[in-house]
């Protein structure tokens, strides 16, 4: 059954959206609005600049992956105001197909040759939600080629971001455990968390935006970053746009925190990695590398950089360990 569109971008803003405060120092952006389709999301400007990555050692519940801290620059990118919601990632399903049949022949010859993902054996949102709730239980091999699709369709590029690109929108120009301070009391206003979800995410957009206009940095899903994880990463990091590139499947670095987790996974510093336990109840044979069974509390968000890369550098940041 072929996805419906929904009507309007206005269908994927968050409900609470006029009782939102107007943040005075949020960034321009645009509205990608996807061709053939009634769909579109919203990307925000993140400015080019410096930042200490990482958290001091005297920062309630730090890990020892988190340092130590290091200064790190960054280009200028954009990046979703809001987690990718399921809106825009079911386009990319093989029922989909027939949607983009009008596009220019050059870019549907290319949309025809990446592989996409069928429906699961089983509803990927647990039922948690759909309009306006972010996608979640993809691999990291399906949100790379989903950008690649998306891309493609688009003539834009876009790709997940890099765990120091991800911590530098996170944090919006602040060094406290959160974008809006020290404090766990203020947590409610800002995140989706285990005592305040009623087990299950939220549609986007539901609480307060950091002060770059960013939704849901902390909590609600947590979200996947380019880099592989690694512990010690941080006392041998380059400065300029670091990117550690994976070269396995397992460990990748998943930011933020979601629904599920408390107000410590939520910190701006805080990293987690994945491992085989988000797929330990897939019952297929081979496993899926399409969804991953046990991540209902993972999605993602997209970046796109303010300077295209050229086209041989785009496929750089698509590749995935299984098409090595």
């Amino acid at each position: 059954m072929i996805l419906q569109s929904c009507k309007s971008s206005s269908a994927l803003a968050p409900e609470s959206a006029e009782k939102t405060p107007v943040v005075s120092n949020a960034l321009e952006g645009f509205t990608q609005k996807v061709p053939e389709t009634e769909v579109s999301f919203e990307m925000v400007e993140i400015p080019s600049g410096s930042f200490t990555m990482g958290s001091p050692e005297n920062e309630a519940n730090r890990k020892a992956d988190e340092g130590p801290q290091h200064q790190v620059q960054l280009d200028g990118f954009y990046m979703g105001k809001y987690e990718t919601t399921w809106e825009v990632f079911e386009l990319f399903f093989k029922q989909n197909q027939e949607l983009f049949v009008k596009l220019d022949n050059e870019k549907v010859i290319k949309i025809d040759a990446i592989s996409r993902p069928s429906p699961p054996y089983e509803d990927p949102s647990y039922g948690m939600g759909k309009e306006g709730f972010p996608a979640i239980s993809m691999s990291t091999y399906s949100a790379l080629v989903f950008c690649k699709w998306l891309s493609t369709v688009t003539g834009k590029f876009y790709r997940l971001p890099t765990e120091a690109e991800w911590e530098y929108a996170a944090r919006a120009g602040t060094s406290t455990a959160y974008s809006f301070g020290d404090s766990v009391e203020e947590l409610d206003k800002y995140a989706v968390h285990y005592k305040n979800s009623n087990n299950k995410s939220a549609k986007v957009g539901t609480k307060l935006p950091n002060a770059w206009g960013l939704y849901d940095m902390h909590g609600n899903v947590a979200e996947w970053t380019l880099d592989e994880y690694k512990a010690d990463v941080y006392a041998k990091s380059e400065e300029k746009n670091p990117w550690i590139t994976p070269m396995v499947i397992h460990p990748r670095v998943i930011r933020g925190g979601s629904w599920d987790d408390d107000p410590d996974k939520l910190r701006s510093a805080a990293r987690t990695a994945s491992s085989k336990k988000l797929q330990k109840r897939d019952p297929q044979i081979p496993k899926s590398f399409w969804w991953f069974t046990d991540s209902n509390f993972v999605g993602f968000r997209l970046v796109s950089p303010k300077e295209q890369p050229s086209a041989e550098d785009q496929k750089k940041f698509w590749q995935t360990v299984l098409d090595e």
